[in-house]
């Protein structure tokens, strides 16, 4: 469903006030037709405390390592933007989805392989691995500071993909390319706005930047969109990439949350003040509407958190498996059939 709001009728008179008249046209609820069921494994008395046995795995294990949060947010967009909410991304192989360029670096398996097994131990063949890593996410995010938005259930686990089915944008794209992409699964610019800010936390290779620090655009300078400050920063932890084999470090999406890795929206606070360290970022500024809802974001982080939880949940539905559609697999890392081969 969808209509002309200003973002979600519980922000609108905030968002009069900063804008006046501006209006988004913007999703109020999930794409139909929705297949997924609240508390499904409940419902249909199939594993009644699935979500509560995943959610203390979480907590015993983001009380050790807090990077799991961005982890597994970065781990489900891949996973839900290919092929749908499948949990594809899991499985193993020479060629496989998790394979590929866009994905390098990806992170948190490890995570869900560990639930799933304690799973297994208490309902086996029940629990999908979709359903897990939709729900170890939103209780990972949680402990860093965002909202406990409403996970629907009932996901079915898909088959194998290529390397090469991998869609990923690059992170250095425009943003109608980024619209363009973002609409492309069924999202709008208030999804797509929202979703960045999950950039509000965790890590990128230096390689993602490098272009923006000393050959934008093949100028020979840096972007001329990024703060000069900024600039020096970055250019000190990325040095320029001249030789092959070279290191590629890491560097923090968010100085301002760094290692503490807590959700926030001081992510739209730098894009405002052109301190984005990735492009697609900083080309939020650069469209009216996703330029109006940055401000709201920045200005209140509670209107960030409500809309973060909508366009969770939204990403989420994504092309899913339901009722006799894929399998559950008994090992997220590989379909059934190849199980204990």
């Amino acid at each position: 469903m969808r209509q002309c709001m200003k973002f979600f009728p519980l922000l609108a008179l905030v968002v009069i006030s900063l804008t006046g008249t501006a209006t988004v046209r913007a999703a109020t609820g999930l794409n139909p037709p929705v297949k997924l069921v609240w508390h499904y494994y409940k419902v249909t008395n199939t594993c009644d405390d699935a979500e509560a046995y995943i959610r203390h795995q979480v907590e015993k294990l983001y009380k050790n390592d807090t990077t799991i949060a961005p982890k597994l947010l970065r781990l489900l967009y891949s996973d839900c933007m290919v092929n749908g909410c499948d949990a594809s991304v899991l499985l193993q192989g020479p060629n496989s989805e998790r394979t590929a360029p866009q994905n390098r670096g990806l992170g948190g398996f490890v995570i869900i392989d560990r639930i799933k097994k304690v799973l297994e131990s208490r309902c086996p063949g029940v629990v999908s691995c979709a359903d897990i890593l939709n729900l170890a996410t939103r209780d990972a995010v949680h402990m860093a500071g965002a909202p406990s938005y409403p996970v629907l259930t009932g996901r079915r686990d898909g088959g194998a993909l290529s390397a090469d089915a991998v869609d990923l944008p690059s992170p250095s794209i425009s943003v109608e390319e980024s619209l363009a992409y973002f609409n492309s699964k069924g999202l709008d610019v208030l999804d797509m706005t929202t979703l960045l800010g999950a950039h509000s936390m965790g890590k990128t290779h230096c390689s993602h930047i490098v272009n923006r620090l000393y050959n934008f655009k093949n100028t020979g300078k840096p972007d001329p969109t990024m703060n000069t400050t900024l600039v020096s920063q970055l250019r000190y932890l990325c040095p320029p990439r001249t030789q092959k084999g070279q290191t590629d470090p890491l560097v923090y999406l968010n100085p301002d949350s760094g290692s503490s890795n807590r959700f926030s929206s001081s992510y739209y606070s730098r894009v405002l003040s052109h301190n984005a360290v990735l492009g697609v970022d900083q080309q939020l500024l650069y469209n009216e509407d996703s330029n109006e809802i940055t401000q709201e974001f920045a200005s209140s982080f509670e209107d960030f958190r409500k809309s973060f939880a909508l366009s969770m949940s939204r990403m989420g539905s994504i092309n899913v498996l339901t009722d006799n559609e894929g399998e559950i697999r008994r090992d997220c890392r590989v379909t059934n059939v190849n199980y204990g081969a």
